[in-house]
């Protein structure tokens, strides 16, 4: 493999080895002993908070995806704030950041928002590109000395042949990557997706997710039960569906592979809140830098004909 001659995208953070690694760094770093997580979130959140021996609390999110925090942490505490498909933008961010003092900011949803200044913001390289590891974190703490660095060449599997072969096929693989992350340290980012970030066209990658947002968006829009914006290079599309489980397997029939991302909400949230609605209803539909027009296409005809009996 050559290397890169390419610029990282966040070229001015600190590289670890994935978003919850960045989340630990901070955890540890600012010896925080209480922080408040939305119900909305996945596992690893409250995973890493148990790692680092740090108190959680849940506390609800609204319709509009804003926390909806009744008090108002003490001294110290801070309050995770995940910032859902690149819908809150940092004007809004930067509110939160006024009204609770010590937040932190998830990104992991939206790779091409750039931070807020010194507020410290977390971002996911393996929920935008083809690589087997990777965050990005912003912070005012001190760069990491003396960290080791992943090694990911061992897990390169899935990527490579996800590029020549369907989703189904290395989906197992892709599953056991994610986990492998659960007992790692804090590392520093591999070489190899350090290698492969240097080589992403970005602009190109921006463009064409808000082209395929945009396509999507046209068509779905007046059925789509949540009020939402193209943010700068969208992760995916968030299609609010009745009865999503159900809808979910007619597109996955079709080979629309829609992820149920945040399952164990419903082991967290109560039946009534907005996060176990949202969990089981809102499909996030596929708009990255892989997939055109025709692609977009097929996902609203198969979206408008499976609409004739479900709205």
């Amino acid at each position: 493999m050559e290397a890169a001659n390419g610029k990282a995208y966040h070229n001015a953070a600190i590289a670890l080895n994935s978003g919850r690694h960045c989340l630990e760094y901070i955890l540890r770093k600012r010896n925080i002993s209480k922080i408040y997580i939305p119900e909305f979130m996945c596992y690893t959140v409250a995973a890493v908070c148990n790692k680092c021996r740090c108190n959680y609390e849940y506390y609800p999110i609204q319709r509009n995806f804003l926390p909806d925090l009744k008090k108002e942490p003490g001294n110290g505490e801070y309050v995770y704030l995940v910032n859902y498909y690149g819908q809150l933008s940092n004007k809004i961010l930067g509110g939160l950041a006024r009204k609770y003092r010590n937040v932190i900011v998830d990104n992991v949803q939206a790779f091409f928002q750039m931070p807020l200044e010194g507020i410290d913001t977390i971002y996911s390289c393996r929920k935008f590109f083809g690589v087997p590891d990777g965050g990005y974190l912003y912070t005012t703490l001190a760069v990491p000395e003396n960290m080791n660095r992943d090694v990911s060449y061992e897990r390169m599997k899935f990527v490579l042949g996800r590029y020549e072969q369907g989703a189904n096929v290395f989906f197992k693989e892709a599953s056991q990557n994610n986990t492998f992350f659960d007992h790692e340290p804090v590392k520093l980012m591999s070489k190899i997706t350090e290698n492969i970030l240097k080589g992403v066209d970005y602009q190109i990658a921006i463009e064409k997710r808000k082209r395929n947002f945009n396509i999507l968006h046209k068509y779905l829009d007046g059925i789509n039960e949540l009020s939402i914006v193209c943010p700068e290079g969208p992760f995916m599309y968030p299609f609010y569906a009745r009865n999503g489980a159900i809808f979910r397997e007619k597109l996955i029939a079709k080979k629309i592979y829609i992820p149920c991302l945040w399952g164990d909400v419903f082991d967290v949230a109560h039946s009534d809140s907005v996060a176990w609605e949202y969990a089981g209803n809102i499909l996030p539909l596929p708009c990255d830098h892989r997939y055109g027009k025709a692609e977009m296409e097929y996902i609203i005809e198969n979206i408008v004909e499976g609409g004739r009996y479900d709205y």
